[in-house]
């Protein structure tokens, strides 16, 4: 594990149709008291998500994902929350970056250069997250995970030259593998991701984010659904956490939070016995 432990970043889908909890966040008041809660069990960053990406889930407008997020990015970044915004509109982008985002979280990677200029100029930290299916929300597509593990890599040889070329500087960039049906639907393609977390971060230097939590890959190994994923949720942060990972995305929080603490207290003890 780094000397430090991950930044945790706890997950609020304003969502009708997120795959773990849509519908139980879309009023602005339970979003809030959710990231309230998310805070207090240790979140460093909360990520407002106003559209699902799962191959299942509706297109949503930039009109109405920032109806979804005005009211409650306001009062997070008023109470002094460091905000992340995951969207791939450029209309929310924008909209967040101007309400006090710290972060946005674009799944397509910031594909555009024609906004680079634009974002060179802004101050948001950016994560640049890999996908297989390069736009739009996930689709459900068999891959091949030696093909899925060089893509990766060519992936972010190039976005990140074309975004320093553009005057983002590398401290403002955190890169996301992707996991899930980001990059196949069988597990393999994401364990293969997450294995080599180490490798990734040593090629490209910069902070790398990962998100497990409740992924498909993680029931599919399992055979568990939603209700019983927690565990398994908890084994693949920890070993991301172990690898290198600097930000674990995250929807239970206090869970992540109690198994890094008891793992570094027992790192300690090993070293010190």
């Amino acid at each position: 594990m780094t000397a430090e432990r991950p930044l945790l970043v706890g997950v609020v889908n304003i969502t009708a149709d997120s795959f773990s909890d849509g519908g139980r966040f879309l009023a602005a008041e339970d979003a809030l008291a959710h990231a309230r809660r998310l805070r207090s069990d240790g979140a460093d960053i909360i990520e407002l998500g106003p559209a699902a990406s799962n191959p299942a889930a509706r297109e949503v407008t930039a009109a109405e994902e920032i109806r979804r997020l005005a009211d409650v990015i306001d009062e997070l970044v008023a109470e002094g929350v460091p905000v992340s915004v995951d969207s791939f509109l450029p209309k929310t982008q924008r909209f967040a970056a101007a309400h006090g985002a710290a972060y946005l979280n674009d799944i397509q990677g910031f594909p555009d250069p024609a906004r680079y200029e634009e974002l060179a100029g802004g101050n948001c930290r950016l994560i640049v997250m890999h996908c297989v299916q390069r736009s739009g929300p996930a689709t459900t597509v068999m891959t091949d995970p030696a093909a899925v593990w060089e893509g990766i890599g060519e992936f972010f040889a190039e976005r990140l030259a074309a975004l320093e070329a553009a005057g983002i500087g590398r401290d403002r960039l955190v890169i996301d593998p992707g996991l899930g049906y980001f990059l196949g639907s069988s597990p393999e393609p994401s364990l293969r991701a997450l294995a080599g977390l180490g490798r990734l971060k040593a090629r490209f230097g910069v902070p790398v984010l990962v998100s497990p939590s409740r992924k498909s890959l993680l029931r599919a190994l399992t055979g568990s659904g939603l209700s019983r994923i927690g565990a398994a949720t908890v084994a693949a942060e920890l070993y991301a956490a172990w690898h290198g990972a600097d930000f674990i995305r995250t929807h239970d929080v206090a869970a992540v939070r109690d198994a890094l603490t008891v793992f570094a207290a027992l790192d300690a003890a090993k070293a010190g016995a």
